[in-house]
């Protein structure tokens, strides 16, 4: 038996579990970890039987949970090198250091500087390597703000754990099939303002399973991709009427409408009308926008572009949403 649940769709939050008989995965976690597990409850999973997380792109509506939930729950998580790397610049603040320290290292470069002038024989001028102290101003010097000293000494006695921590963590690149239990799992480059954002396509059981929202534009490489899904998850986000009179700034309504921005639902139901084959038993339109797009709308249009295609094999279009889980597809 194959399944697919959807947990939460939409641009506060991704995430969704794709399951066989043996083997769990969640892709992206982009809910805090208890409202993850509270969703996988009510959708009749058992966290305790995730095997592995899968990350699409490292923006904060796709990762929000990962760390935590991949720690609480003790899974591997999944993901490219770039987005890794990325992810854990976001989650890690850049240290902070006082006055006090600061010239404490500027002490020492200097000191550092000396000592390598004397052993290459250098003769020390009095102009030309004057102390550091006669170099700052004398504000610099003074004793560091009692708040920034408490602070320094703090994160020196109890050093933070580490944001970034996972269990563990794989690799994987675009294009190259790997296997996770008993699912294999093809990750598929897509066009979206991410490091090195991907879909998938998820192979189990017989049944094919495609996942492909956060994207600008539907590129050839794709159509090959989702052919002969069994089921096919694909972003309808926004409505552009909605969108170009909506309360966006400007730059934020260039940026969805780019081609590595996200999928309207013009572009999904072109999509749908002239490259797809029909062979989904199931149809999800997903990461619907709550302020630019309407479920009626994104259903409107996509039903129309697959009026053709509905009595070839009885597609079953749903939304997925962000709200609650949506009722899980099963394939048997």
């Amino acid at each position: 038996m194959v399944r697919m649940t959807v947990l939460a769709s939409g641009s506060k939050g991704n995430s969704t579990i794709v399951a066989s008989s043996t083997t769990r995965i969640l892709v992206d976690a982009g809910l805090s970890c208890r409202e993850i597990l509270r969703r996988m409850k009510a959708a009749g999973e058992d966290p305790a039987d995730l095997d592995a997380m899968l990350i699409t792109h490292e923006h904060q509506d796709h990762v929000q949970g990962l760390a935590v939930t991949a720690r609480r729950l003790g899974i591997p998580v999944y993901l490219t090198e770039p987005t890794h790397r990325a992810w854990v610049r976001w989650l890690t603040p850049r240290k902070r250091i006082t006055y006090a320290e600061w010239l404490e290292q500027r002490r020492k470069q200097g000191a550092e500087l000396r000592a390598q002038g004397t052993e290459n024989g250098a003769v020390p001028v009095a102009d030309a390597d004057p102390p550091v102290t006669s170099r700052v101003n004398a504000d610099y010097t003074a004793e560091p703000d009692p708040e920034e000293k408490a602070a320094a000494e703090e994160s020196l006695a109890e050093p933070e754990k580490d944001p970034a921590a996972l269990p563990a963590v794989e690799y994987f690149q675009s294009g190259n099939l790997f296997r996770i239990g008993d699912i294999g799992v093809t990750p598929f480059t897509i066009p979206h303002d991410a490091v090195d954002p991907v879909g998938f396509v998820f192979e189990v059981e017989g049944a094919r399973l495609g996942v492909a929202t956060d994207l600008g534009y539907i590129p050839s490489n794709l159509h090959a991709h989702l052919r002969r899904c069994d089921v096919l998850m694909l972003e309808s986000n926004h409505d552009l009427e909605m969108l170009r009179d909506g309360p966006y700034p400007w730059a934020v309504k260039q940026r969805v409408m780019s081609r590595v921005g996200h999928l309207s639902n013009d572009a999904a139901a072109e999509f749908l009308a002239r490259s797809y084959d029909g062979h989904a038993a199931w149809v999800v339109l997903a990461h619907l926008s709550e302020s630019n797009n309407l479920p009626e709308l994104a259903r409107i249009s996509a039903e129309r572009a697959l009026r053709d295609k509905m009595n070839l094999l009885a597609n079953k279009l749903v939304l997925a949403e962000q709200s609650r889980p949506m009722e899980p597809i099963v394939l048997e």
